[in-house]
């Protein structure tokens, strides 16, 4: 019996701890980024208000309050943002920002960039 006991409980904290950790494919990407739209709610998926002059953007799988380093590959400007919102959900996109973040780094619309967790 105790050795179950031992099992369960590691087995709840591995279950407890693994959202957190960040898999090299999350926390370092390469790939499209997009401009949030004027139409996108008012609310983000943390609750917080969406707020166009703030550094944060909307990443799938990265935890709410993550810092991540985005830089645009083809003028190599960066910003740091923070995650708070879910998305984009477009094929082949892997993060929304702010329009203040995209005016930033130097784009609108879309842009190739690579993602840098851990900021």
């Amino acid at each position: 019996m105790k050795g179950r006991m031992m099992l369960l409980v590691a087995s709840i904290s591995a279950c407890q701890f693994s959202p957190i950790h960040l898999t090299p494919s999350a926390a370092d990407q390469v790939g499209v980024a997009s401009v949030y739209s004027h139409e996108s709610g008012s609310a983000t998926a943390s609750g917080e208000k969406l707020d166009h002059e703030a550094f944060t953007a909307a990443h799938r799988t990265l935890p709410f309050g993550t810092k991540v380093m985005v830089t645009n590959k083809s003028n190599g400007r960066s910003v740091i943002v923070t995650i708070n919102d879910r998305g984009p959900f477009v094929r082949g996109r892997v993060i929304d920002v702010t329009p203040a973040a995209a005016r930033l780094l130097g784009f609108s619309g879309l842009a190739q960039v690579a993602i840098n967790a851990g900021q």
